[in-house]
């Protein structure tokens, strides 16, 4: 992938927070048509006629089937939706963890199934918002689901790049959104942290660090797990 220009994007969870930030920024590098998703379309506002409003339940099997039908022409899709509960990974209800992992998971993979094909006839791009909590068990469940989203990416890289399918995996913290509202660290800028990601589209990467605490994770994770636990506890 080159350039966004006349491009098709898909965004998932599009009404607000980064999904909408991706919208506005698509918008503005001159997209020929962005699907913005959610569970209900009518919470998409963006009022701009390349702007498609698309409903679509990422943890519900047919709802992703019946999205695919509708966004036949996508070339870019954004994983996006993702929810953040945090629970602990010893709590005997897993009602949580498996919510995450159908949401931050399940969704993604999915969703590159289903547009698998029609990406690979477009060269078109999978990018998928994972977490710095990929790399560090300091997240609970909502870790667990991120790490999960982690190797998937990879492996949906393996499979899709020899078909021509640029794979990316965005890795950020905190962002300062309404997700994040109640956390006291350090947040990284929404328009920031996306712009960041549609440069990465551009440019080709596979890869995207959106924020210094990421770029730092990254950086030492050929340290002792009991280092990178020890320096990353106080700022995430």
């Amino acid at each position: 992938m080159t350039q966004l220009a006349e491009q098709t994007v898909l965004v998932t969870g599009a009404n607000r927070g980064m999904g909408r930030e991706y919208v506005d920024q698509l918008l503005d590098r001159g997209v020929a048509k962005v699907y913005a998703a959610a569970r209900d379309p009518r919470t998409i506002d963006v009022q701009d006629a390349r702007v498609v409003p698309l409903e679509l339940d990422v943890t519900d099997a047919g709802s992703v089937a019946r999205a695919a039908d509708t966004a036949y022409d996508v070339s870019v899709l954004i994983n996006n939706a993702g929810i953040a509960r945090g629970a602990s990974v010893l709590n005997p209800d897993t009602s949580v963890l498996r919510l995450e992992l159908e949401t931050n998971l399940f969704g993604p993979v999915m969703l590159a199934s289903a547009f698998a094909d029609r990406l690979a006839e477009r060269n078109g791009a999978v990018v998928n918002v994972a977490s710095v909590l990929s790399w560090i068990g300091l997240g609970g469940t909502y870790g667990v689901s991120k790490a999960a989203l982690w190797s998937a990416t990879d492996s949906i890289r393996t499979e899709l790049t020899p078909r021509g399918v640029q794979v990316v995996g965005v890795y950020v913290g905190y962002v300062d959104t309404d997700m994040a509202a109640a956390v006291q660290a350090p947040k990284a800028d929404l328009a920031t942290v996306v712009r960041a990601v549609l440069d990465g589209i551009e440019a080709g990467e596979v890869e995207v660090l959106a924020d210094d605490i990421s770029r730092a994770v990254r950086a030492h994770l050929n340290e002792p797990i009991e280092a990178q636990f020890a320096r990353l506890q106080p700022v995430v």
